[in-house]
Formats: C-alpha cells, sequence, structure tokens
C-alpha cells in the first residue's frame, strides 16, 4: 500500500472520484498544507490556517501508479486557477499535491512539465507541490459525502458533473487525458 495526498477545490468532488477508482484502498477527507494544529472546518474555512481542503488517498501500487492518480486529478479540477475552483473561492480550495516521498516528488514535477508541454490550459499551472507535514482528518460529516448527500443540491450541480466527467474519460477503457 502506499498514500497521496492530493487537494483540488472542495474535497467532496475529489472523494466522489477517487472512491471509484480501481486499486484505490481507502479516501479520507481532510486538511494539509497548513500551519495550525487540528484545525476544524470552520477555522480551514476562515484561511486562518493556511490548510487546504484534500484527500488522503490508500493505493495499491500494483494496480494503479501515483502518476495514474495525478492523471485523475489534473481531470477533475482546473490546476490554473489560484485559491478557486469554480465558484468555490479560497486559499483552502488550492490546487495542491502534498508529496510523500522524493520519489512522488519528482513523478508530481514531471507531470506538471509534461502537462504544460501539452499546452492544454490557456493558463499557467499553479498547483503548489509541497512535503506532506501532517495530514488531518476531517469532521465525520464531511466523509463518503456525496454518497450520504447525493440530493444535496451541491452535489448535484457541482460533484456529479466531476464524477460524470472522470466517469466518461474510463468508459470504454479509454485512458485518462488531463485538460479534457
Amino acid at each position: 500500500m502506499d498514500n497521496a495526498t492530493l487537494g483540488g477545490g472542495c474535497f467532496w468532488c475529489l472523494e466522489a472520484v477517487y472512491l471509484k477508482v480501481d486499486g484505490v484502498l481507502s479516501v479520507v477527507s481532510g486538511y494539509a498544507g497548513g500551519h495550525s494544529q487540528n484545525p476544524t472546518y470552520q477555522e480551514v474555512c476562515s484561511e486562518t490556517t493556511g490548510h487546504a481542503e484534500v484527500l488522503r488517498l490508500d493505493f495499491d501500487p500494483d494496480k494503479i501508479s501515483f502518476s495514474e492518480l495525478l492523471d485523475i486529478f489534473w481531470i477533475i479540477h482546473d490546476p490554473t486557477t489560484p485559491n478557486r475552483q469554480g465558484n468555490d473561492v479560497g486559499s483552502q480550495y488550492r490546487s495542491i499535491i502534498l508529496y510523500h516521498s522524493d520519489e512522488q516528488r519528482v513523478i508530481a514535477e514531471n507531470s506538471i512539465k509534461a502537462l504544460e508541454a501539452k499546452g492544454l490550459y490557456r493558463n499557467k499551472i499553479v498547483t503548489e507541490l509541497l512535503p506532506l507535514e501532517v495530514f488531518y482528518p476531517a469532521e465525520d460529516y464531511h466523509q463518503n459525502y456525496y454518497e450520504t448527500n447525493p440530493g444535496n443540491p451541491y452535489c448535484q450541480l457541482v460533484v456529479k458533473p466531476k464524477l460524470d466527467k472522470y466517469l466518461s474519460h474510463f468508459s470504454n477503457g479509454k485512458k485518462p487525458e488531463p485538460g479534457t
């Protein structure tokens, strides 16, 4: 088993997708990348903690690689908007990869370079790349949010389209193409 920690907007959106990925063994929504200890959702939303909403993924590297997890990451969020994903605005919604090892750092750097070389985005990729220092799990009501609240308007208007986009990229055995 290996771990990855990624943030790309509201953790509910990323969580709904990664729960569907073969080889991902567990997904925990939480906070990382900031300076305060044991932050709450309200504190993170106040933008005083420095933390981003992130996911900690436990995955089987024999089934899916860190690089493939990043391919999905690029599809389900916009890595070119600082502190924003759609209508979600604030530093807690920034695009961030918190690497667990030097190997993950190199893979992430190469992934960003490859994505920029393809020229798929009009703007520069602003995804932060930092070592993971500490991960704080979010409150229980944030875990598996889409599955337990499918009728929530945010889930219908924001989460579901991201999930549908991911699922459409994997229909008929297609490999995801970032930037599409």
